[in-house]
Formats: structure tokens, C-alpha cells, sequence
């Protein structure tokens, strides 16, 4: 089980974003990049360490371009409630296909 499966929205905003051409993901990275604002400097760390261990070796879709992968790994180790808002304003912003409103 991946660690967005529990989460309706958040499953379903990380499956409709793997779909994604390049030009959208890449908004969606810096969107998700935001995130840092919101959580601490320890999981920043620990998101680094994570982006050392696993770039360009891992086995997600994310893992091979290091934006998306900072940005999925801030967005796993963030506060449940701000995954969930981030995971919904992604959604509308995908649906919308912009990110200028977000």
C-alpha cells in the first residue's frame, strides 16, 4: 500500500498528476514546493535525505526528475490536514489544467 492509498483525495490528486503532461507536472511540483512554508525544518531534512537515498534509483513515477520528487516527498511528510488541502487545490487546479489560482 502506498502512503497516499488512505486518503481519497489525496490518492486520487497523485493518480490524475502521474497522468500529466511534463509542462503540468512541473507547475505542479512548484506548486507543491509551497509546501515547505508549512512544514518543519526536520522534514525538510528528512525530505533530502530521502531525495539522496532515492533519486534516479527508486521505482515510483516520481523518482527520476528531482522537482516532482521534492515536491511529492514534502507533500507525503507534511501535517495530514495540509496534505488534504494541498491534494484539493491540486485537483481543481489539474481540473481547471492552471495553476495561476492556486
Amino acid at each position: 500500500m502506498r502512503w497516499y492509498d488512505n486518503d481519497p483525495i489525496l490518492k486520487e490528486a497523485l493518480e490524475l498528476l502521474k497522468l500529466q503532461p511534463e509542462e503540468t507536472k512541473n507547475e505542479a511540483a512548484n506548486f507543491m514546493l509551497k509546501l515547505q512554508e508549512d512544514v518543519a525544518g526536520e522534514v525538510i531534512e528528512r525530505v533530502y535525505d530521502i531525495m539522496n537515498t532515492y533519486q534516479g534509483k527508486g521505482n515510483r513515477w516520481y523518482d527520476n526528475d528531482p522537482v516532482m520528487m521534492k515536491g511529492i516527498e514534502l507533500l507525503r511528510n507534511a501535517p495530514p490536514k495540509t496534505q488534504r488541502i494541498a491534494a484539493l487545490k491540486l485537483l481543481i487546479a489539474l481540473e481547471q489544467n492552471s495553476f495561476d489560482e492556486v
